[in-house]
């Protein structure tokens, strides 16, 4: 899921006729036979139409009369506008609409929130992007649409060729692809997203996995990026195991299966908002986006919400930096409690736990750059609170 203007300057200019040129009759016409003479002058020529002379006197008789103090009552005037027989004043009002807002006014969302909730969006206003006074009905929107494009657990069901592994190489393939290329991270998560629809909804051969995934990478590229790249690079990425044909068929076919419908939520969306609700620094942002990256290639996790996914790794990246508890504001944006996000927080301890030991290393080293503040390496991910977390949830 930028605005431009462009300034043109006002070239519609009238034609000003200058002096009118004699002509006499018996002139030798030039130039074209066919439809005669063709000028911006009217009346130019003599024996030419006289259309031009009429307008001209109509013109004068306008001029010499004198202006209608009425003009709605005039004969000569069409208005769009119907004045009583009994009305005798001269002078009509026009009655405009009242489209101010006032203090007392409910018609928004910010004006009906609870008395212990923070109003993130006041500062807002201002900015016609932000549509302060649509966003949480924006967001409410996209809680129904995550619903309605879920991902069961398990989704994979009883297929006989794909496993649950084998999606977890391939996402962690994906995730090196993704990085190589420098596209959007909406581009990442939107390419699992579709990913996992599509192995929910049909089976796929194992040799036709590879392929699968990188036509719904270049899907997501078309959908989220200004500048998508070529079919012809994620050829080339898959060492020439497939070809453009190939693509564009199994194109053809996810975007079938799942009826062109690729608006599922990001969990990149609700993190923004339970950032801003949280007001929440750069390296605590980044921490929350590591910990929901590390979902990514894991099979049983890929049912979880996307907005309970967001806010608990943003819950988790509080408790782990600041020891910030979760507010009723975050509580309010977020539509979850801190206890509703207890289980999330701790199957993300557990990853943290096992990223070094892990084969998936993609998003740990994509993290460990100094671009991105080398948040995987960070002492916290290590501390006793983790392990503490990670501890009681194998204990349940």
């Amino acid at each position: 899921m930028a605005l431009r203007s462009i300034n043109m300057d006002t070239l519609n200019r009238e034609n000003t006729a200058g002096g009118l040129l004699k002509q006499e009759t018996k002139s030798v016409k030039t130039g074209r036979q066919a439809l005669g003479d063709i000028k911006n002058r009217v009346g130019a020529v003599k024996n030419v139409s006289t259309r031009g002379a009429v307008k001209k006197q109509n013109s004068l008789k306008l001029k010499e009369e004198k202006p209608t103090k009425n003009l709605l009552r005039s004969k000569s005037t069409v208005s769009l506008v119907t004045v009583p027989e009994n009305d005798k004043s001269e002078k009509v009002d026009c009655i405009l609409m009242d489209i101010s807002t006032s203090d007392d006014d409910n018609a928004f969302s910010s004006h009906l929130l609870p008395d212990n909730v923070k109003n993130i969006d006041a500062e807002d206003v201002d900015n016609p992007q932000l549509v302060s006074d649509y966003v949480n009905d924006i967001y409410n929107y996209l809680r129904d649409l995550e619903a309605q494009y879920s991902i069961k657990e398990n989704h994979l069901g009883k297929q006989s060729q794909i496993s649950g592994r084998m999606r977890s190489i391939l996402v962690d393939w994906l995730v090196s692809v993704h990085q190589r290329f420098h596209l959007l991270q909406e581009t990442l998560y939107l390419t699992i997203a579709i990913l996992d629809r599509f192995l929910q909804e049909s089976k796929v051969e194992r040799c036709k996995l590879q392929l699968v995934g990188v036509t719904c990478m270049f899907i997501a590229s078309k959908y989220e990026e200004m500048y998508a790249p070529e079919i012809g690079d994620f050829v080339y990425i898959t060492d020439n195991a497939y070809t453009k044909k190939d693509i564009l068929k199994m194109e053809c076919l996810i975007l079938r299966v799942l009826e062109f419908n690729l608006g599922r939520p990001l969990p990149l969306h609700f993190l923004r908002r339970d950032s801003k609700a949280g007001n929440a620094d750069v390296m605590m942002h980044t921490l929350a986006k590591y910990l929901m990256e590390l979902t990514l290639p894991e099979y049983h996790m890929a049912h979880i919400s996307p907005s309970q996914l967001a806010a608990a790794s943003l819950c988790l990246a509080m408790k782990l930096l600041d020891k910030a508890p979760w507010t009723e504001t975050l509580t309010y944006f977020s539509n979850y409690n801190e206890l509703q996000l207890k289980s999330v927080m701790k199957q993300l301890c557990i990853l943290v736990l096992k990223v070094d030991s892990s084969k998936m290393q993609a998003v740990r080293l994509k993290y460990s750059s100094n671009k991105l503040m080398k948040i995987s390496l960070i002492p916290e991910l290590k501390s006793v609170l983790v392990k503490e977390m990670a501890g009681a949830f194998e204990k349940s």
